[in-house]
């Protein structure tokens, strides 16, 4: 901002105040206290600025980030629908060749619970086939 535009006036402020302008200004590397407190006055012009945008842009950003969410949710809950109907399939498949009874059923989907929480739902195909074929 040039300099030969600004004005002079009387600024009444108490002496903790003007002590911590005194003490602060260079640390934002301002020339001077006037400099120091114009920037203060500027920022907090545009802090009560900001503040009337608050009614408006929650709105908008609500708007935005509910329709972001429905799209994501929308297309995971397609992908999970695919994903149970090929789930379906292979369990249909597996037990029409399998000859397994309760109590193994019981033990195999308590070990099939744990591996997932330990692995965070990441389950290895190659682990399990070890395990199957007794390695693990």
């Amino acid at each position: 901002m040039p300099t030969d535009n600004k004005q002079k006036f009387a600024l009444w402020i108490h002496p903790e105040t003007q002590e911590m302008v005194k003490r602060l200004y260079k640390t934002d590397n301002c020339k001077s206290r006037s400099e120091f407190i114009e920037k203060a006055v500027r920022f907090y012009c545009g802090y009560l600025s900001a503040q009337d945008a608050v009614n408006i842009l929650p709105v908008a950003i609500t708007s935005a980030v509910s329709g972001a969410v429905q799209s994501s949710e929308n297309r995971m809950a397609r992908l999970l629908f695919k994903l149970a109907v090929e789930m379906s399939i292979m369990m249909n498949v597996v037990a029409a060749g399998a000859d397994v009874d309760d109590v193994s059923l019981r033990r195999l989907r308590g070990k099939c619970v744990e591996d997932v929480k330990k692995s965070i739902g990441a389950v290895n195909f190659d682990e399990v086939l070890r395990f199957q074929q007794g390695d693990a």
